[in-house]
């Protein structure tokens, strides 16, 4: 007899420890297996809590891409560019540890939602998904709709990118 499966991941570890984990930044020569992707140079491996800092400094009412808070962090640390797939894991574990800290009764939680994928569209990864995400940013103001076959996006997203 099979066992039911979990509806959602469950870790020991919360997701506030795993933000909070001790690390320091690493900037790294680009590894030859990304350099398709990313170019030559330099390649900075952030930390979890330097993510949410730059989530947690959007304002009500501004949005922000992936690939501008890879673009800030790489600048700030004096690299060509930022690791796409620690910045994308590192968001996740801001927004987890934001619905834990909403589930624990804190009013201020980083503001997870506000940040967008290219091109203006939801990211389905989030905890509380695409529809989840609409749901914050139309009461923030924004419109999201459908664009073509990439998804849900939020219509005219480039005029309330914050500026860095």
């Amino acid at each position: 007899m099979k066992s039911p499966k979990s509806p959602k991941f469950t870790s020991r570890t919360s997701w506030r420890a795993k933000l909070e984990k001790p690390q320091e930044p690493k900037v790294v020569d680009i590894p030859p297996r990304m350099q398709r992707q990313c170019g030559t140079g330099t390649m900075l491996i952030p930390r979890p809590l330097d993510v949410d800092a730059l989530v947690r400094a959007v304002p009500r009412g501004r949005l922000v891409t992936v690939n501008q808070i890879r673009a800030r962090l790489a600048a700030e640390h004096h690299a060509d560019v930022t690791c796409p797939l620690t910045t994308g894991i590192f968001l996740r574990i801001s927004a987890e540890a934001a619905e834990e800290d909403r589930r624990a009764g804190k009013s201020r939680i980083t503001p997870y939602w506000r940040v967008l994928r290219e091109g203006g569209r939801l990211n389905e990864k989030y905890p509380v998904g695409v529809v989840g995400q609409a749901k914050h940013l139309k009461a923030e103001g924004h419109r999201v709709g459908w664009k073509g076959k990439s998804g849900c996006a939020v219509i005219d997203f480039e005029q309330r990118l914050v500026n860095w």
